[in-house]
């Protein structure tokens, strides 16, 4: 009894203290585990019903998530059931509110609900919206971010059902229209399950590969539930995350699943796809053909006006004597030559007037003109100054004196001698 009541005492506190000498009893971790596991909240949850049997007032679900292969059991107890307004039926998709629970005795997790509603058609309705205007605030809607489809594209993506009506309209109009169109398909499934998960991966691969221009994702029509896929967040951000520009060809005219808003373009149709991802070659050619018409029009009115010009050009005074503006230059030269010689003589003769009269008052002016008329330059022999005064040259000072004819020497005698010499030469 001592053994067995001092057990207890050595078993770990916590998880982590635990090792193989210390370990837990499975009981112990069990209990703990369900009172970890039972401290969550409840929880509302969606999915659609792969199983639901109902025994002894009870019911025994099995949910799976719209999109991928998840799946839970949901156990209903007969008191809920007793509050349902309808039995929950295989295929059905519903929202129940849920809180996990762990049976000990196996250790099976299961999900009890205490509350179960079918999803209607105004529920799809409203969360669709709800997610459309969270979608539009992002600015995945913008018009800005939408890119234009190539004139023609070297090849088409294509996702769509296999051997579906809408590929067969995709590819056959499409190939009526441009015969040399080349497509890349990628076949998924359209509605359930697997088809978001799918049509992601082929949108990605697609994506990825250089020749492909355009990406057309493609199905018929069908009920709102059908459509769903088309309206997956996760596939609306997979498009506006794409390079590559995609067309929306979902159902008909009226359908308007999310991915219409968010693709580059919106095609009524797959049949409207196939038209709007490829020209027409029969109105290219008659394109080509009207521009090649006017073309050769262009040409003939652009051949005839310049004709017509050449044609004025050569019946003008000009072109028929074309000698005329030379003689008239000639002419014009001729006269100017006159008027240049005639000026150069007129200054040649001024200027020889000029000079002449030059010449004269520089020869009026010139010494030897004064020594002609009589006078002459007294200078001293003995430095060549010109004498001025008498009281330059003094008695015995020995002069030079220059006169128009040459130059002689003389000598200045005392006043005594001059006068005497002077009385007894007169």
């Amino acid at each position: 009894m001592d053994e067995e009541r001092a057990g207890p005492t050595t078993v770990p506190a916590t998880a982590a203290d635990t090792s193989p000498e210390s370990p837990w009893p499975l009981r112990l971790f069990s209990e703990k585990l369900k009172q970890h596991i039972e401290r969550s909240p409840d929880v509302w949850i969606e999915g659609q019903l792969l199983e639901a049997n109902i025994r002894n007032g009870h019911a025994y679900l099995t949910m799976r998530d719209v999109d991928v292969e998840y799946s839970l059991s949901v156990t209903v107890w007969a008191s809920v059931m007793r509050t349902l307004e309808s039995r929950p039926e295989v295929g059905a998709r519903v929202v129940a509110r849920v809180r996990p629970n762990l049976y000990l005795k196996t250790g099976r997790l299961s999900m009890n609900a205490s509350d179960l509603r079918p999803v209607g058609l105004g529920d799809l309705l409203v969360r669709l919206e709800r997610l459309r205007q969270a979608l539009q605030a992002e600015g995945l809607f913008d018009t800005a971010r939408k890119r234009p489809l190539p004139v023609l594209p070297r090849r088409v993506g294509l996702i769509t059902g296999r051997n579906s009506d809408a590929e067969k309209d995709v590819l056959r109009n499409a190939s009526l229209r441009w015969p040399g169109v080349e497509f890349e398909v990628r076949n998924t499934a359209v509605q359930g399950q697997n088809a978001v998960r799918e049509i992601v991966q082929a949108l990605r691969e697609l994506d990825a590969l250089d020749a492909v221009d355009v990406i057309v994702i493609a199905r018929g029509g069908g009920a709102l539930e059908d459509l769903l896929p088309f309206s997956s967040e996760d596939l609306v951000r997979a498009v506006a995350a794409a390079s590559t520009p995609v067309v929306s060809a979902i159902g008909h005219e009226a359908d308007r699943p999310i991915l219409d808003d968010v693709a580059d373009l919106r095609a009524s149709t797959p049949t409207d796809a196939a038209k709007r991802i490829v020209p027409d070659v029969g109105e290219e050619r008659q394109r080509i053909q009207q521009a090649r018409l006017r073309l050769d029009r262009a040409v003939r009115q652009f051949l005839e006006r310049e004709s017509h010009r050449l044609e004025s050009l050569r019946t003008r005074p000009v072109m028929s004597q074309p000698s005329g503006m030379v003689d008239v230059r000639a002419e014009d030269v001729r006269r100017l030559r006159q008027r240049s010689l005639h000026s150069m003589r007129a200054a040649l003769s001024r200027g020889s007037d000029a000079v002449a009269h030059l010449r004269a008052q520089v020869r009026a002016l010139s010494p030897q003109q004064t020594l002609d008329r009589g006078y002459a330059v007294v200078q001293a022999a003995a430095d060549g100054a010109v004498v001025r005064d008498p009281a330059d040259a003094p008695a015995g000072t020995r002069l030079a004196v220059r006169v128009a004819r040459g130059r002689f020497d003389a000598v200045v005698l005392p006043p005594d001698e001059s006068t005497a010499k002077g009385n007894s030469h007169d």
